[in-house]
């Protein structure tokens, strides 16, 4: 399934923003059980866009970083760099951590073939394939 944003990446996605159903969730790695998995839990509409508006300000600086017109240093992620993309932290805070209710899915990673851009507006250059964890 498609995903939307990526908010953090250690080898494999262990964050972001993802299609679950057709609908959109938030999904994190699940370290209560060594890696097995990630827990995911839905979120609506309006904070998906949220979410997306912040991606697309951070992909739009890695285009820029990647043509070599800024430096790390400006990262949107340091805090004091864009505004907007700080507020968008902050209203989004809230709506990241899984709660109790969260569902426990084993994911697969599949790289989109045709896309040579890791960060693109649109969402990271991989999709994830969910499935049920073996209980």
């Amino acid at each position: 399934m498609r995903v939307y944003t990526e908010l953090e990446w250690y080898g494999e996605p262990w964050a972001g923003l993802a299609d679950i159903g057709g609908k959109p969730h938030y999904f994190e790695i699940d370290h209560s059980h060594q890696g097995d998995g990630y827990q995911v839990w839905p979120v609506g509409e309006a904070v998906a866009k949220l979410e997306r508006e912040q991606w697309a300000i951070y992909a739009r600086w890695y285009e820029r970083r990647e043509a070599g017109e800024v430096g790390q240093e400006s990262h949107p992620g340091h805090g004091g760099v864009d505004a907007r993309y700080d507020e968008l932290g902050l209203l989004l805070a809230p709506h990241r951590s899984a709660p109790d209710s969260a569902r426990r899915l084993r994911c697969e990673l599949r790289f989109v073939a045709d896309v040579d851009v890791r960060y693109r507006v649109e969402g990271p250059d991989y999709w994830l394939r969910w499935r049920p964890r073996p209980r």
